[in-house]
């Protein structure tokens, strides 16, 4: 990629006219409380390639999100696109759970040999939150529980099944008359806290509740504002669970493929869970999203007789299951999670500058998957909107919005990240709050 074409390109003011424009359309036609909308934000995407970003008004921007984590081995990756044109000719919707699919097939067949431990059959989905749902269901229904404990800030979806579960209170209090009210509610423990307080009060809930099927966990909470647990957590959980007779649900929908230096975070700490649940980056940009589970307890759904007990129209559809396969031929053939590996420490060690900053609280994270936490929600999202006028595309996040996540395509070029990050220090301090 050449200096000409690798990096920020502003050519009008942000928001752009055509972007303008388009915002009308939105605020007029869309329902209300989806796209945020003001003078300032948002750009219009018009395409993308690796980690460039270009807007209807024709700028260009360094994308530091990989677009909410989906972008990992880089937007509209050639192989991927070409994969997905070649089913597109062929076959674009099957019927998934009558008449499935070859390229269906091929896929469970690939995830059950990527998937760690003894995890071997998969569910497939359109969506992270239907993937939480499936590992909800499957819990009751192989252990015969209905109560699960969760972690405050954790991040599961927004669907009514998963506001069960999901441990940030702005997203469920407006819902609380349809939620079940089912699950125990632990604080998650950040890299500085007592692993062995943690899990004694993850012993406590377990041991005062005989009616819990599963703990529900991020390895590392992201849209929460990527919170690494200390080291031991995940384990310790497992154990627990063991010790129980309790299943262990992992959300690495963030997470996954190589964002953390690993296929999976729960690897780091060599931890199998029950239930794995995936997506984002698992096609490349394409919705699909999956649940992985290990076949005794997946087993306990009846087999089908015609009608599934859960299933949905677009189930194994193949354009989604072409667009994950090469997905997964470029992460291998790129060699990116050795490239996180490799580059993490680099980039973790760039960050260190920011911590001179007096905006800036804490700075976390690990491999491609980072947190700047800001002494405000309005400094944050003021910084989030200054450096998108300098050509660099951020996301707030935090339960309250306090932090901004740097997830950039695994596929950056080290001259990209650092020309990136250099915009977003010297938006540090610049202005008031908006």
């Amino acid at each position: 990629m050449s200096v000409a074409l690798g990096f920020e390109r502003m050519v009008t003011a942000v928001p752009g006219p055509r972007s303008r424009a388009i915002h009308a359309k939105i605020a007029r036609y869309e329902a209300q409380g989806v796209t945020y909308l003001s003078d300032t934000f948002p750009v219009v995407w018009s395409r993308a390639h690796g980690a460039l970003v270009i807007d209807v008004d024709d700028n260009r921007y360094i994308d530091l999100t990989a677009a909410f984590g989906v972008a990992n081995v880089g937007h509209t990756n050639e192989r991927v696109a070409a994969a997905v044109g070649a089913q597109a000719r062929d076959l674009i919707h099957g019927m998934g759970d009558v008449h499935p699919t070859e390229v269906k097939a091929l896929l469970l067949e690939r995830l059950a040999a990527l998937a760690p431990g003894d995890l071997q059959k998969t569910y497939l989905t359109t969506g992270g939150a239907e993937a939480i749902e499936f590992a909800l269901k499957t819990a009751l229904l192989a252990t015969g529980k209905s109560r699960f404990v969760a972690y405050r800030g954790g991040y599961h979806g927004l669907s009514l099944g998963t506001l069960e579960v999901i441990g940030i209170p702005k997203f469920r209090d407006p819902f609380a008359a349809l939620i079940g009210e089912r699950t125990t509610w632990l604080p998650f423990p950040d890299a500085g806290a007592d692993v062995h307080a943690a899990l004694a009060a993850a012993r406590a809930a377990l041991a005062n509740d005989a009616r819990v099927a599963a703990i529900v966990v991020e390895p590392i909470q992201g849209r929460g504002g990527v919170v690494v647990p200390p080291p031991g957590f995940l384990r310790g959980l497992r154990a627990l669970c063991d010790a129980r007779g309790v299943l262990l649900i992992c959300d690495e929908i963030y997470t996954g493929f190589g964002r953390t230096g690993a296929m999976f975070a729960c690897e780091h700490e060599a931890v199998v869970p029950d239930l794995l649940c995936i997506g984002k980056a698992l096609a490349g940009g394409v919705p699909l999203a999956a649940t992985i589970g290990r076949p005794a307890v997946m087993d306990a759904w009846p087999k089908s007789e015609g009608e599934a007990l859960h299933t949905a129209t677009f189930l194994g559809n193949p354009l989604a299951c072409a667009a994950a396969l090469a997905t997964l031929d470029e992460l291998a053939r790129l060699d990116l999670i050795a490239r996180v590996r490799d580059r993490a420490a680099e980039f973790a060690q760039r960050l260190e500058r920011f911590a001179g900053h007096a905006e800036i609280v804490a700075i976390r994270g690990v491999g491609y998957l980072w947190a700047l936490e800001f002494v405000s929600a309005a400094v944050a999202k003021r910084v989030v909107i200054d450096a998108l006028a300098r050509g660099v595309i951020l996301l707030q996040s935090g339960p309250t919005g306090t932090s901004i996540t740097l997830a950039p395509p695994l596929v950056i070029e080290a001259d990209q990240l650092a020309r990136a990050l250099d915009l977003v220090e010297s938006c540090l301090g610049a202005g008031a709050a908006r």
